[in-house]
């Protein structure tokens, strides 16, 4: 008995069809970097979750503190009764992960919900109403991130909108740099902005900015460091609150706790969660105190936000990221994935580009050599094709043509590669 399919069949006939699926593969459990599917199949796993699993699939010290924490309290609410794992979390993040002398936390439940609460604490620190975003940047699905996402297939029939949401290009190099490099490329981008408060929107009713370091659904598209250096400036000029959204490139994902830390600039406000909790359903919204504490009352907050076992979870996952060393484990695999991609690229022509930041990797597969040929069924097909050899990959970008890794960075390098090989012989197989 195929126990998959017969998993898949049940999913149509009891889920909606608009949840989406990006691999044809099922799971009943999992462990590191391996998924083991309803046939008993064991599965590399290249998605983690879509990022979730940095530290890999139930790291035992996780498991047992969610156990411990589950047997204590499982719910009071936060804001009914005060408890000491949410402090512990909330002084932890803002430890690791400063912005400037003094910071403040708020923890959510995901990563659209800090993306909402950043943008409401914005508002409030500002008095102004606008909100500029990114040309296929990604931020959620509840109103107000959708509003800022780009993707279209994300927001059909789902209008109207949020109101003073403004989009502006992504400085995406790979598609525009037009023979500049990348400081050049990043002035040019910097210039459109500042001509873009006299044609669009005045820099003065501007709250924030929100950006991605590394865009993740958009396809893996890294921001230059002038850039986003240059942004920090334009935002200081005019009062204007940067957001970085670090929801998918947080947590040694990149080499480094924060994507931002490979800049060297510090946001106003981030937005977390996936890695942040091993799985379990946690995020946070992190601040400069001053502007975290501008909120009126109970304008943020919730239910379910600093749950005591997701707490736990975080806490312990945290520490675990400490232990084993993360961040290096990120860069390790960053630059495993980055020769390897490189080296299919010099094979195969159907890959345009490879890029990405530490174990945030990519390549945009393209027809004929051209960014604007965006070659989807070909990416279709291999992830068809790793699936059918034992591997779970998704793909990202607006056209949905860009393969992404996000294999646990706790992966066993000899995994790692043989997982790499499986894309490649996929290539090899498809392109002939």
């Amino acid at each position: 008995m195929d126990n998959s399919q017969e998993l898949l069949e049940r999913r149509k006939k009891w889920v909606p069809n608009a949840i989406g699926i990006f691999n044809p593969s099922t799971a009943v459990s999992a462990t590191g970097a391996i998924i083991t599917d309803a046939n008993g199949n064991e599965m590399i796993d290249f998605a983690g979750g879509i990022g979730v699993v940095n530290a890999g699939h139930c790291p035992p010290p996780v498991v047992a503190a969610i156990a411990e924490q589950s047997a204590k309290m499982i719910h009071c609410s936060f804001n009914v009764a005060t408890y000491d794992l949410y402090l512990q979390l909330a002084e932890k993040l803002a430890t690791l992960l400063p912005h400037g002398e003094n910071t403040k936390v708020m923890l959510t439940n995901s990563g659209a919900e800090s993306v909402e609460n950043a943008i409401k604490i914005a508002r409030q620190a500002t008095g102004r109403p606008a909100i500029i975003s990114y040309e296929c940047g990604f931020h959620g699905r509840t109103m107000m991130a959708m509003t800022l996402t780009s993707k279209v297939g994300y927001k059909l029939g789902c209008g109207p909108f949020a109101p003073e949401v403004y989009r502006i290009p992504f400085p995406d190099h790979y598609r525009y740099g037009n023979g500049l490099n990348l400081d050049e490329f990043s002035d040019v981008h910097l210039r459109e902005l500042e001509i873009f408060f006299h044609t669009n929107v005045p820099a003065e009713q501007v709250a924030a900015i929100i950006i991605e370091p590394v865009q993740g659904e958009g396809g893996f598209n890294v921001v230059p460091k002038k850039y986003l250096q240059g942004l920090r400036e334009v935002c200081d000029k005019y009062g204007i609150m940067l957001i970085l959204d670090e929801v998918q490139s947080g947590f040694g994902r990149t080499g480094k706790w924060a994507a931002y830390e490979h800049y060297g600039v510090t946001p106003d406000i981030s937005t977390w969660a996936k890695s942040m909790g091993s799985g379990m359903p946690i995020g946070c919204v992190i601040g400069k105190a001053h502007i975290m504490d501008s909120c009126k009352p109970s304008t943020i907050g919730g239910t379910y936000p600093g749950n005591p076992v997701c707490c736990a979870a975080s806490l312990a996952t945290l520490k675990y990221m400490e232990e084993i060393d993360i961040n290096t484990l990120g860069t390790k695999v960053g630059e495993i994935v980055r020769g390897r991609f490189n080296n299919m690229k010099s094979k195969f022509s159907a890959i345009g580009d490879v890029r990405g930041l530490g174990a945030m990797m990519a390549f945009e597969l393209v027809k004929d050599n051209d960014p604007f040929k965006p070659d989807d069924v070909l990416c279709k097909k291999l992830i068809s094709y790793c699936a059918d050899h034992g591997l779970i990959v998704i793909n990202a970008g607006i056209n949905g043509n860009v393969v992404r890794v996000l294999s646990p960075l706790v992966i066993d390098e000899a995994l790692l590669n043989k997982g790499l090989d499986i894309i490649e012989n996929g290539l090899a197989e498809l392109s002939a």
